[in-house]
């Protein structure tokens, strides 16, 4: 599927619920399915900055594409950093470095968080970012 596809796919997700209560329950269930994170990289160099919850961001490179695997010690953080990985994780650096991330927006989600988590998802997409800048 393509990145834009994807993104498509998590708009239409999001627009079947009216409440952002129901978004937010959304939210969680993506962070209950995300894989588990090995222990051992949740460490200072795999820690985003500018979170305030811990979320851990590890990638690899393979085939050209970036793989991510993430994780936080926060149900709602979880949950937003798994709706991330899963649009990115398997998209080459280019794609990654060259989208807009404006699904976000589209969503509602930025403005629909508290200030903190707000900055939170900001740092988020920045190091996805920077992390396909250094691939690229």
């Amino acid at each position: 599927m393509s990145l834009e596809e994807t993104k498509q796919e998590i708009i239409d997700s999001f627009s079947m619920y009216d409440e952002w209560l129901d978004k937010y329950e959304y939210l969680i269930e993506l962070g209950k399915n995300l894989e588990a994170y090995p222990e051992d990289k949740k460490t200072d160099e795999h820690l985003i900055k500018g979170c305030q919850s811990r979320v851990w961001l590890d990638a690899e490179i393979r085939d050209g594409k970036l793989w991510f695997a993430a994780d936080s010690d926060a149900i709602i953080t979880k949950g937003i950093i798994s709706l991330l990985i899963s649009v990115y994780s398997g998209r080459t650096p280019a794609e990654i470095s060259a989208d807009d991330f404006s699904f976000i927006e589209a969503i509602g989600l930025k403005e629909n968080l508290s200030p903190t988590r707000a900055n939170g998802l900001v740092s988020m997409i920045s190091t996805i970012r920077q992390i396909a800048g250094q691939y690229e």
